[in-house]
């Protein structure tokens, strides 16, 4: 009789812990704190009506702390990534099925980098050999082969020379209606940002052209900037929009069935675009070469 009565004692002392540490969300629409407003979202019902309101918050305060944080700060990859699901679904939340995956491409990350040290004393002395037997290629040829989209910072954010069409909305416009209008002037204004972007002057060119070529025979692992390639394998013209922490942004355009290549500093990076009408979102760490390959022919 005592055994059983202290076996009862053992599980309700476990279950009162529980229980007062049961999330109380009752003042949430106050709340200002992105790790509880990202628990609630987690937690809540998906038909919460709070929802509506604190996703936007949620969203809008990530994008605030990534803009004003140090490019060191260790926790500017953990907002991209939140920022990113929040793109796609309603919160930050996984399924344990991601989960597992997610674990798996890391452990083949690290087996691979594993293969890359052992083989790196080979593929070092066959670079030195390639080099040495290397031809020079005349600059004109060099411009004709690469194509450059164009690397812009935020400080060289310039408008579309080609103004994208305004939309007018009539008082008596249903919902429906001005959504499509809104999404038609979307699309229509990053077309004509894609053109901008496809056609730089000589000199830019010339220069981002030359960038790319230094970053490429560049191998000292010290360097600040690495290159990106971006494949795009849809049938759509897309530009993928890259942007870290403070206000280092980048974006880059990428015909259909095209591939197109940028010179970036080392760091966390939040990547994003519409392939397709489809939204992309992916938080990377570029610290290397990387290339990047989405889309499908539709």
């Amino acid at each position: 009789m005592k055994k059983h009565l202290l076996l009862i004692f053992v599980i309700l002392a476990a279950m009162l812990p529980a229980q007062m540490t049961k999330k109380n969300y009752d003042n949430i629409l106050r709340s200002q704190n992105i790790y509880e407003i990202d628990a609630f979202l987690r937690d809540a019902h998906p038909r919460d009506p709070r929802r509506s309101v604190l996703k936007p918050r949620l969203m809008d305060m990530l994008r605030d702390y990534i803009k004003n944080a140090h490019p060191a700060d260790p926790r500017v990859k953990e907002m991209q990534e939140k920022l990113a699901l929040l793109r796609t679904r309603e919160s930050t939340k996984i399924t344990f099925e991601e989960y597992t995956a997610k674990i798996r491409q890391k452990q083949i990350e690290e087996y691979k980098a594993e293969l890359q040290r052992i083989n790196s004393g080979f593929y070092a002395k066959k670079e030195r050999i390639d080099k040495a037997e290397t031809v020079p290629v005349a600059t004109s040829q060099v411009e004709a082969d690469v194509t450059m989209s164009g690397l812009v910072k935020s400080k060289d954010y310039a408008p579309a020379k080609t103004a994208a069409p305004t939309t007018t909305v009539s008082p008596a416009a249903t919902p429906t209606a001005v959504k499509m209008q809104a999404a038609i002037a979307s699309v229509e204004s990053e077309k004509a940002e894609f053109e901008m972007l496809m056609n730089p002057t000589v000199q830019e060119h010339k220069s981002q052209t030359v960038k790319i070529l230094n970053a490429l025979f560049d191998n000292d692992p010290t360097s600040p900037e690495t290159t990106v390639l971006i494949r795009n394998n849809s049938n759509c013209n897309m530009i993928m929009r890259m942007e870290g922490a403070g206000n280092l942004k980048y974006r880059l355009a990428i015909p259909a069935q095209k591939e197109n290549t940028i010179v970036m500093q080392k760091g966390d990076y939040l990547f994003t675009s519409n392939v397709c009408g489809a939204t992309y979102a992916s938080q990377k760490t570029v610290q290397k070469a990387l290339m990047v390959s989405l889309g499908s022919p539709n």
